[in-house]
């Protein structure tokens, strides 16, 4: 009888250690997947950052460029103030379509925040 007692207590015993071990993976595995998106997001964050930096630079050197060659046209004060209200304009519209793409980037770092904390498990 003992001998059987002995056995069941060492059944249970494994059965609890192995409850344990697979707790421990589960929860090892959610903290390296979390681990991993999160990482992932933030690489693809200093992507689209250098991108878009490199865009800027292109924009605003194609812009001082426009100027330029506008500011080298006008030969008379009206001509002058016309090309200073189109200059401005295209700056009014340059800095609405930046700040178009800033709320979208930030939608979309939203939405990619908002998956990676739902993906996880709740224990």
């Amino acid at each position: 009888m003992t001998e059987l007692s002995e056995r069941s207590a060492a059944i249970v015993e494994q059965s609890a250690a192995d409850t344990a071990t697979t707790r421990t993976t589960k929860a090892n595995r959610n903290v390296l997947d979390f681990m991993l998106g999160a990482q992932k997001a933030i690489l693809e964050e200093i992507v689209f950052a250098g991108n878009e930096m490199l865009d800027r630079a292109r924009t605003e050197t194609h812009l001082f460029n426009e100027f330029v060659s506008k500011m080298a046209g006008p030969h008379s004060v009206k001509d002058l103030r016309t090309m200073c209200e189109e200059c401005g304009q295209h700056q009014i519209d340059v800095i609405r379509r930046d700040s178009e793409r800033l709320f979208r980037h930030g939608e979309r770092l939203l939405e990619t925040t908002s998956k990676l904390l739902s993906d996880r498990p709740q224990n």
